[in-house]
Formats: structure tokens, sequence, C-alpha cells
């Protein structure tokens, strides 16, 4: 005589299944069973399972696989949670230390260096015949301009000694500098780096720091391409 056990497995499992719905339902903001009810469901299957056809172990294997999964996506996300509010705490810290320094960026205002003058670099996208920079004063008027030559993409640096054609010291700034190149007939693009100090730093809360230049205003710190 053939033995059902149909109804001594099923009522174990559905009966906890039945009650983790019910914790479920009445805790509303619970969308899926998390690693305890995963453990408590195995564990049911395994108390309630047909002792002559137990589970196989295949199906046992490829569970405990899935639970491992779970638990490791779970210390995962709170190692990744861990190591962002470690980063944004070491960029906030970084970012401090450009304050009283010199930094070299994107813009068009340069301030006089202690022995005058002014350097700086012109960025550029191609490869050019000709790159130019010009210099005005505060009022607008071109003190310089420098004749850099044919140079290759990339960053192309100048220095500017703080005299006119003429030999004179311009005193002064702080300078408005643009920067023109092109390859033959065509317009190359290029961009103006300048040096100039940072007075402060802003961290927003759960953004990226920012300096507060002088003459450039806000500007971010991945925009630094150099440090004095």
């Amino acid at each position: 005589m053939a033995i059902d056990t149909t109804y001594a497995i099923q009522p174990g499992i559905d009966a906890y299944s039945a009650k983790m719905a019910s914790k479920v339902s009445a805790a509303g903001t619970k969308s899926s069973l998390d690693q305890t009810d995963f453990l408590k469901l195995m564990t049911a299957q395994l108390n309630n399972q047909d002792p002559f056809s137990p589970v196989d172990n295949t199906q046992m294997v490829a569970q405990m696989a899935q639970f491992s999964s779970v638990a490791g996506i779970s210390e995962m996300n709170a190692s990744m949670k861990a190591i962002a509010t470690k980063l944004g705490s070491t960029s906030a810290t970084d970012a401090m230390s450009f304050v009283g320094k010199t930094v070299l960026t994107q813009g068009d205002t340069a301030y006089e260096r202690q022995s005058g003058g002014i350097t700086g670099a012109v960025e550029l996208d191609k490869a050019a015949t000709d790159v130019l920079v010009t210099i005005a004063d505060a009022n607008g008027s071109v003190v310089k301009t420098l004749q850099l030559g044919a140079q290759p993409a990339g960053s192309a640096t100048y220095d500017w000694n703080g005299k006119d054609d003429a030999g004179n010291a311009i005193e002064g700034g702080p300078y408005k500098v643009t920067v023109d190149a092109a390859n033959g007939g065509s317009t190359v693009t290029a961009r103006g780096l300048v040096w100039a100090p940072v007075q402060s730093v802003s961290v927003p809360a759960g953004g990226e720091p920012t300096l507060n230049i002088t003459g450039l205003g806000t500007v971010s710190t991945s925009a630094i391409r150099s440090i004095a």
C-alpha cells in the first residue's frame, strides 16, 4: 500500500508561507522577503520534506547558492555605501587643501605673480600652425601679444615677463587673456588656462566640492589642471 505524504509535507510549508504573507501584508512597506525569511522558508522545507522523497541535492545547492548571492549583494551594498561615505569625506578634505594656493584652470582672468607678469597655458584640441595669446589690462587695452607659433594638440605654455614691446614694465592687473589658434585657414578650438588664487571651498551635501577662485567664480575640483 502506497503512503501518500502530500498532506504531511505541504501544510507546514503552506502555513509558514501564509504566515510570512500575513507579516508582509501587515508591514505594508515590505515588498519582498529578506535574508531571514529566505532562510526560514528553507528550514521549513527541510523540516517538512518527504522522508521517502527528500529534496534533490541539486535543488538544495541551487537554493543555497541563491541565498549566498542575496547575502553577498547585501553585504556588498553596505560596503559600497561605506566606501562612498569615506570617499566623500576624503574629497572634501582634499579640497580644503586648495585654500590659499594658486591653481591652473580654464579662464580668462589672470593675476600678476610676485615677480611680475603672468604665466599660463593654451589647450588645443588639434595641432595648430599658429597660436596667439593676447593680454589686456583692466581697462581692456592690449598690453602684449604673444606668438606661440606651431603647437601640437594638447597644452602649450606661455610666460609673459610683465613688459610691453618697448620694454616698459606694465603694472596692475588683473589681466584679461584671450587665445586663438588656427591650422592653415581652419580655426582650431583653443582654451585659455590661467593661474588664480583659491579663496575658499564649498562642500554641498552629497555633492562634489567646488573651489571659489578669485576672478573666476566657482570651479569644480575636477577642472583643476595644476596647483602651486
